[in-house]
């Protein structure tokens, strides 16, 4: 994933706040890609009830990132992801944390069972 010029903020690195964006492209696309998620249309969709990023260096524009996405819990409804950010061909991360999803009726906004296409892609990331 490329960094681009407007995450840097006025010190030179790319802004805290940015990295909790690469965290939700990285599992959006990974749900879209390899679950059906259908951000437009489907019935049921995740909604985000927690995140968490610890940062171990900098980053900056114009570097390439590499991104590791694992599962550490699946629950009926729910699913903790973990991510790290790499500087790219670096084995240390720049950045680690997690997001929880919540999967909900796109209607009624109630919680609801995580759809099999979604549930299969999530396994095969699970711990």
């Amino acid at each position: 994933m490329p960094t681009r010029w407007m995450d840097n903020d006025c010190y030179g690195h790319v802004n805290n706040v940015v990295y909790y964006a690469y965290f939700d492209t990285v599992i959006n696309e990974y749900l879209i890609r390899e679950g059906g998620l259908d951000i437009h249309n489907g019935t049921v969709i995740g909604f985000a009830v927690e995140t968490c990023c610890r940062f171990h260096r900098s980053l900056s524009f114009p570097e390439v990132i590499d991104a590791g996405l694992r599962v550490g819990h699946l629950g009926n409804t729910s699913v903790r992801y973990e991510i790290g950010l790499f500087k790219q061909d670096e084995i240390k991360p720049a950045a680690t944390g997690h997001f929880i999803h919540v999967f909900v009726d796109r209607a009624t906004e109630k919680p609801a069972v995580i759809p099999d296409t979604i549930r299969a892609c999530l396994q095969r990331l699970k711990l």
